[in-house]
């Protein structure tokens, strides 16, 4: 199906819910048949969700920078892993690689790699399905924050309707196979 990029946090002091969460996704992205595309990391909720990608039979793409790879953090068992030469660089490629983004609770790095799609999205470089899976509200002060940002005319009302926000794992799978062009042929 399609190749679904998921940025999520990489650290190893997470709580299990988040882990689960990662699991759950990974594990979802298999059974429907979509290829993870990951920042292959073998930590926190990214090595997670690349497990329970595997464990739901997804083929699994990871996408690393030297630097990680030094820190031997690389996600050794990716069906394909690719090092990049800087975090710049995975972007450029993960982007370039995926057919759809899903960004799940994360930190600085979760958010740079969802601002940086989001961005690239808004001024025409894709038209790739973005979403946050976003069971509990971990998400809402920033969208509410960044709606805010509507009325000073910082950000355009049709950014705001760019990133769609999914409760469950299910929902967020949905939207972004609704969002996907149909396949040719």
């Amino acid at each position: 199906m399609a190749a679904i990029c998921v940025f999520c946090g990489s650290s190893d002091t997470l709580e299990q819910r988040w882990l689960d969460l990662a699991a759950a996704t990974g594990r979802a992205l298999g059974e429907r048949g979509h290829t993870l595309v990951s920042g292959g990391g073998r930590v926190g909720m990214m090595g997670t969700v690349a497990e329970g990608a595997r464990a739901g039979r997804a083929h699994t793409l990871g996408i690393i920078p030297q630097c990680l790879v030094d820190w031997e953090v690389a996600d050794t068992a990716s069906d394909e892993l690719i090092v990049t030469t800087d975090m710049a660089a995975r972007k450029n490629v993960m982007i370039e690689r995926s057919d759809a983004f899903l960004t799940l609770p994360g930190g600085l790095g979760t958010l740079d790699e969802l601002f940086e799609v989001w961005t690239t999205a808004t001024l025409g470089v894709h038209r790739k399905p973005i979403v946050l899976l976003d069971p509990d509200g971990f998400y809402d002060g920033l969208m509410t924050w960044l709606t805010g940002l509507v009325g000073t005319k910082f950000v355009r009302a049709g950014a705001m309707e760019t990133v769609l926000v999914a409760r469950t794992v299910a929902e967020a799978l949905d939207v972004i196979e609704a969002a996907l062009p149909a396949p040719e042929g």
